[in-house]
C-alpha cells in the first residue's frame, strides 16, 4: 500500500522515469546538427576541401525540415491533437512532423532537453518544475535550462473515473482502493499523488498505466479508479462510458480548496453535463494547462513558422477549438518564451 506522508516523498516516485530520460542532459548542446569535424581522408589530409560537408551538416541559412513532435498516450488528448498540428504545419510550411506517442509531460521534457524531441506537449506545472529545478526528483537540482515555451493551449482537466458498481462517489472513498495514477513519471501521476495527499487519502494500492490501459483495467475489475488528465472529452473515457455505467468523482468543496492551497497551478474546472454517456450532471473538478514547449537550440525561424502555422489555422482544427487561440496562447505560460514564438505573438 502507498502511504506517503510528505510532498517530497510522494513526488519521488513520480520522478523515477524522468530521471532516466534526463540522464546526461545538461541542455546545452541537444539538437545541434554537428560541429563540422571531418573524417580521416577528406581532402587527402584529414581536412575537408572547400564546399565539402560532413553527413547531416547544413549550409548556412539551411534549416532541418524534419521535426520530431512528442505527444502522449494514444488514449488521451495530446496524441490526436498533435496529429492535427502535424496536418496544419505540413500544409502551411516546408516542415514535416513526426508525431510520437510517449509517457507525456515528464518524459517529454527529458526528450526536449536531450534534443530527441524538437517540440512536445507538456503541462504548465511540469514545465515550471523542470525549468526551476524543483518540485519532483526528476528535476530537483537538475534544472532544464534549455526548456522554452511556445504557447498554452487549453485546460487539462483532472478526471477521477470509476464504475458505478465500485460504490466510489467521493475522494474519501478511495482510501484502501486500487488506483491507476497514470503512467510512471507522467504529469498525470504528479497531479494524482498531489491531490490524494491534499485530501488525506494515504492508504491505497498504486497502479501505473496509460489512459487506454486504465480503461481496460476498470472494465476488468483490476482497479477501482483511475486519474486521467486531459481536455474533455478524453477518448478513452468516452469509449468506457459507451459500454459501462461510469461515475466521475468530483473534486469540489473543501477537497478542491485543499488541492489548490497545496499546488498553486491548479485552477477550478467543470466537466459539463453529458460530456460522457450516462453522466448527465456537471462535475466540479480542477485543471492544469496544456502547452507546447521546445528547446533553446531550435532556430528562431523554425519556431516562428511552426507557431504561425498552428495559430493562423486554428479553424482547421477540430479538437479543443473553444480554447486554442492566438489571444489566449500566453495565458498560464509558466516558463521563458522561445524567441521564435515571441516574434510571432509580438508581431
Amino acid at each position: 500500500m502507498t502511504n506517503n506522508s510528505t510532498r517530497r516523498r510522494f513526488l519521488k516516485t513520480a520522478g523515477v522515469a524522468g530521471v532516466a530520460a534526463l540522464a546526461g542532459c545538461g541542455g546545452g548542446d541537444g539538437g545541434d546538427g554537428g560541429d563540422g569535424e571531418t573524417t580521416e581522408g577528406d581532402g587527402g589530409d584529414g581536412e575537408m576541401t572547400e564546399g565539402e560537408m560532413t553527413e547531416g551538416e547544413m549550409t548556412e541559412g539551411e534549416t532541418e525540415t524534419r521535426l520530431s513532435w512528442h505527444a502522449g498516450g494514444t488514449g488521451g488528448t495530446y496524441f490526436p491533437l498533435s496529429n492535427e498540428f502535424k496536418t496544419v504545419v505540413e500544409d502551411n510550411t516546408d516542415f514535416t512532423l513526426n508525431v510520437q506517442s510517449t509517457g507525456a509531460s515528464v518524459e517529454n521534457v527529458g526528450n526536449l532537453a536531450s534534443g530527441d524531441a524538437d517540440f512536445a506537449l507538456i503541462q504548465n506545472d511540469i514545465a515550471s518544475f523542470a525549468k526551476n529545478g524543483e518540485g519532483i526528483d526528476a528535476f530537483q537540482d537538475n534544472a532544464i535550462e534549455n526548456l522554452r515555451g511556445v504557447a498554452t493551449l487549453y485546460p487539462e482537466t483532472i478526471t477521477v473515473v470509476t464504475l458505478a458498481d465500485t460504490g466510489i462517489t467521493q475522494l474519501s472513498d478511495l482510501e484502501g482502493a486500487t488506483i491507476n495514477t497514470g503512467d510512471l513519471g507522467s504529469g498525470t501521476q504528479v497531479n494524482a499523488l498531489q491531490i490524494l495527499e491534499s485530501v488525506g487519502v494515504s492508504d491505497y494500492n498504486e497502479q501505473n498505466a496509460s489512459f487506454s490501459q486504465a480503461a481496460d483495467q476498470l472494465r476488468n475489475g483490476d482497479i477501482d479508479a483511475a486519474f486521467v488528465v486531459g481536455g474533455w472529452p478524453v477518448g478513452a473515457i468516452e469509449d468506457l462510458a459507451n459500454t459501462n455505467d461510469l461515475v466521475i468523482v468530483p473534486i469540489s468543496g473543501d477537497n478542491r480548496e485543499a488541492a489548490k492551497e497545496d499546488a498553486s497551478w491548479f485552477a477550478n474546472d467543470t466537466i459539463p453535463a453529458d460530456t460522457y454517456t450516462g453522466v448527465d450532471e456537471a462535475v466540479e473538478t480542477i485543471a492544469v494547462q496544456a502547452m507546447i514547449a521546445t528547446n533553446a537550440e531550435q532556430p528562431e525561424g523554425t519556431v516562428e513558422s511552426v507557431t504561425a502555422a498552428i495559430f493562423d489555422n486554428v479553424d482547421d482544427l477540430s479538437i479543443k477549438t473553444d480554447f486554442i487561440s492566438k489571444d489566449s496562447a500566453q495565458d498560464g505560460m509558466s516558463i521563458e518564451l522561445h524567441p521564435g514564438a515571441a516574434a510571432y505573438f509580438d508581431a
